[in-house]
């Protein structure tokens, strides 16, 4: 673990002298790159450099013990030293998770598709209580929530919404999200005031750069038509929707929310590159990820991954066994607690497989 840590500093060293280098500063291609590597590398080196300064303070003060001493001298170099040993445990504790392999895509902005599944209109108003939740979280930490594509019913609900969510981390904090959502509560449609369970699917899809995903314009048929809003009435009377077939996988995909065409088509491109991205990896990795089942579960929408209890004010995520007892503050975007829950499981069952 050292020497690559050694190595990773000597690199953080060398981006720190290039980036001063006036003939990196005038190419922006060059500097983007740099920076980006540096700023990757920035907080293992500073946990690394850290833990060489308390591994030196730990041999002075054990230098010291070995000199004559009062007691009042020497029980202050010992506590220091049951300090310091804490402080090196926990520092290496960390830089074991920083270099664990990171997830490529984990600063990426996604594509969030929610759909109504089962339960009929109360699935649809849960939908939507879902992407009220998740337009709330994504602005308490300053990502850019935006509607692309929406089918309501008749009560408001959403039979099926793709938003975009655009910030640094979005997919790191979201990824975990996918799955199948279950409410459980008495719905506005029920006059004997009966509990009915319903659900909700939820995919997280990291958005990918053309060249990762190449689309042939031969093989995507491209329909335009008015957009519509709840109830069904018109937007406009425009033909500014878009809608895109992929037609080798039928991946269909729509964008309404723009009064320009072009830049709905635009939109809908990056949906089905970030769809079919998301389809060949999951081929690429299906038998892997059948046999590597985790505590945080494997993010197949078919899982049900948490439960919304109304009665009683409760959320349980059921792959880490978490459970909260303030449902109106989840739903209104306070999943900081889930989220991180999710993150430390992964990052514990990634050390674990690391070192079988």
């Amino acid at each position: 673990m050292f020497d690559k840590l050694e190595a990773m500093e000597r690199r953080y060293e060398q981006l720190s002298e290039w980036l001063c280098d006036p003939a990196v500063a005038g190419d922006p291609s060059r500097l983007r790159e740099y920076a980006k590597e540096q700023s990757d590398l920035q907080a293992t080196v500073d946990a690394y450099r850290e833990l060489k300064g308390a591994k030196e303070q730990l041999a002075e003060a054990k230098a010291m013990l070995q000199e004559k001493l009062d007691d009042e001298m020497r029980d202050f170099l010992r506590a220091e030293t049951d300090e310091l040993n804490g402080k090196i445990a926990e520092l290496q504790e960390t830089l074991q998770v920083l270099l664990l392999p990171k997830d490529p895509n984990d600063d990426k902005n996604v594509f969030l598709e929610v759909r109504a599944a089962a339960g009929g209109e109360e699935a649809a108003l849960f939908a939507g209580n879902l992407l009220r939740m998740y337009t709330r979280y994504a602005e308490e930490h300053g990502w850019k929530a935006e509607t692309i594509d929406a089918h309501y019913t008749d009560m408001g609900g959403f039979r099926e919404v793709t938003m975009s969510i655009q910030g640094k981390g979005a997919f790191s904090h979201l990824k975990f999200e996918s799955g199948t959502h279950r409410v459980q509560r008495v719905p506005v449609t029920e006059s004997g005031g009966r509990i009915h369970t319903s659900t909700a699917t939820v995919a997280v899809l990291p958005e990918v750069e053309e060249v990762a995903v190449e689309v042939n314009e031969k093989d995507i048929r491209i329909d335009t038509f008015c957009a519509t809003g709840p109830g069904g009435q018109s937007v406009n009377t425009t033909q500014s929707a878009v809608r895109i077939t992929h037609m080798p996988t039928g991946i269909v995909v729509s964008c309404q929310d723009e009064k320009s065409q072009l830049k709905n088509r635009d939109k809908a491109m990056k949906v089905l590159r970030a769809r079919l991205f998301e389809k060949y990896q999951s081929e690429q990795h299906a038998e892997q990820a059948a046999a590597r089942k985790s505590q945080v579960g494997t993010g197949d929408r078919s899982e049900r991954i948490r439960t919304y209890n109304f009665p009683q004010s409760r959320v349980t995520d059921h792959r880490i066994g978490l459970t909260l007892h303030r449902l109106d503050a989840v739903l209104n975007g306070d999943l900081d607690e889930l989220v991180q829950g999710l993150m430390v499981a992964d990052r514990t069952s990634r050390l674990t497989q690391a070192e079988a």
